[in-house]
């Protein structure tokens, strides 16, 4: 009786510690990137698009920006001025940016973990940026965007959001471990 009972302990342990290893190869430890996306837009209202050569993203369109200088320190906002100026060519300040909100994906292409600071840019730009190692951009409508070739994700976590920049500040929070189909937390609204 004795041994059955510290059996069924054991058991009881090994069933647990199983459940544990599934849980964290579901969820896999992955490098955590933050950075921030532009919204530039030009006298017409259209918004200016990179066509990425690099991933993440490779041939898809999405907002000019980048990662974070983390080991320097640097800002959200020091970002997008600087990815501004290297990508673009523009000056900016911090007066010239407005932070709409933020946008977590956890597990995005099953690879690594993003936050995303969204900056809408009050500066015009007047012509399309030199292309550069990164891609190439164009200026596009907002309705037209929707049907362009854009990172799946950015048509449930950016774009609608984009859309409501001027309620206030978004935050949203995106499982994509299940890359069809993102669970979304809306974490901050201005509603």
């Amino acid at each position: 009786m004795e041994f059955s009972g510290i059996f069924r302990d054991l058991s009881f342990g090994i069933l647990l510690s199983s459940q544990i290893l599934d849980t964290l190869n579901k969820h896999k430890l992955m490098d955590f990137k933050i950075s921030c996306l532009l919204f530039i837009r030009n006298h017409e209202e259209k918004i200016l698009l990179l066509k990425r050569k690099k991933s993440p993203n490779m041939g898809l369109w999405s907002p000019p920006g980048g990662k974070l200088t983390m080991e320097n320190g640097e800002s959200p906002f020091e970002c997008a001025i600087r990815e501004a100026h290297e990508e673009t060519g523009m000056v900016l300040t911090n007066k010239d940016l407005s932070l709409f909100g933020y946008v977590s994906e956890k597990g995005y292409e099953n690879s690594c973990n993003w936050l995303m600071f969204l900056f809408d840019c009050k500066k015009i730009i007047s012509s399309i940026p030199k292309e550069f190692d990164e891609g190439f951009f164009d200026f596009f409508k907002r309705e037209e965007i929707d049907n362009l070739e854009i990172p799946h994700s950015d048509h449930q976590l950016v774009w609608p959001y984009y859309d409501l920049r001027n309620k206030g500040f978004w935050g949203i929070s995106a499982d994509c471990t299940d890359t069809e189909s993102p669970k979304i937390k809306i974490e901050s609204n201005p509603i």
